[in-house]
């Protein structure tokens, strides 16, 4: 499973007691940070999200109301005493900007920011854990700008202990079963795989896709994925401007869920302009019935295709 609160969905400025952008994703009691805006670390706290569990934060782009709440939630981890590496992923640019903070303050952290920077244009994979993997693909934006596949993967074949027993195979053998692997007893009898086990969990994936025009460029990087986070800036009566400043409208977030075959749609990234985000919902739901708003506080626990929240 995995877990995402919701801790800013406003875009460029905190209106309607709304934040700027930042998700608290948890994997396997791993928390990872998606962008950090302005007051995250005081949304964390209303929302019992706990700074001592994130040891990955992933900044999309360099626009203050995704990375302006960085600085802040580095330096308090400092000051309660962290030890444990921070891993930071973010533009190039990211990692000047942070020791140009540290400097002037002549903060000392007591612990190690290890960064790997992501290069415009950049298509890799970040992390690979044996429990989940994050991946970064680009997106098209006024800057450059990256969105994130985190896939909480799948623990393999399901073991059926009574058949191991019954066919005599050890239990030192159990971690290859999970594999898919046979057993080749000492008497010469090959035992198949499927004889002593099932299928597995399948793995999950959550799509982040940033700040973006409306484009099928990414969407081989988010196909049938179970779940993903869309920016919603406007409705579609302002499609014209949401192409000039480089964003979406509801509408057009619901056609790359659609194309895009996936599970259920997040909208985020709302526009100050908009103090009731209901036509938003409607927008959307018109093309894409499974979609969601993001709303500040809000947790989705996702399983293959399928989220409840």
């Amino acid at each position: 499973m995995i877990k995402v609160t919701i801790l800013g969905n406003n875009s460029a400025l905190p209106a309607h007691g709304r934040h700027p952008t930042a998700q608290a994703v948890e994997i396997r009691e791993q928390v990872f940070l998606i962008d950090c805006g302005e007051a995250t670390q005081i949304q964390m706290q209303r929302y019992n999200v706990r700074r001592k569990r994130i040891n990955h934060i992933f900044i999309s782009h360099l626009h203050g109301d995704h990375y302006f709440g960085l600085i802040g939630l580095i330096t308090s981890m400092g000051l309660m005493g962290r030890t444990a590496p921070l891993y930071l992923f973010g533009p190039p640019a990211l990692r000047e900007i942070i020791r140009l903070h540290l400097d002037a303050g002549s903060t000392l952290l007591p612990f190690e920011i290890v960064f790997t920077p992501i290069e415009e244009g950049q298509t890799s994979v970040l992390i690979d854990h044996y429990h989940y993997a994050v991946s970064c693909f680009p997106v098209e934006h006024r800057i450059p700008c990256h969105g994130f596949v985190l896939t909480a993967k799948g623990s393999g074949r399901r073991i059926v202990p009574e058949r191991c027993r019954q066919l005599e195979i050890p239990a030192a053998f159990y971690n290859q079963l999970k594999k898919g692997a046979d057993y080749l007893r000492r008497d010469g009898l090959l035992i198949k795989n499927h004889e002593v086990t099932v299928d597995g969990p399948p793995s999950i994936r959550y799509a982040f896709c940033a700040d973006t025009r409306y484009t099928d460029s990414f969407l081989p990087y988010i196909k049938e994925a179970d779940a993903i986070y869309h920016e919603s800036t406007y409705l579609k009566d302002n499609v014209e401007k949401a192409w000039e400043r480089f964003h979406c409208t509801a509408e057009q977030a619901a056609q790359i869920a659609l194309k895009a075959g996936v599970g259920r749609l997040f909208l985020g990234h709302f526009s100050a302009k908009y103090s009731d985000l209901s036509p938003f919902l409607a927008e959307a739901r018109s093309v894409f019935e499974a979609t969601e708003l993001s709303s500040e506080g809000a947790v989705f626990e996702i399983i293959a295709k399928k989220i409840s929240g």
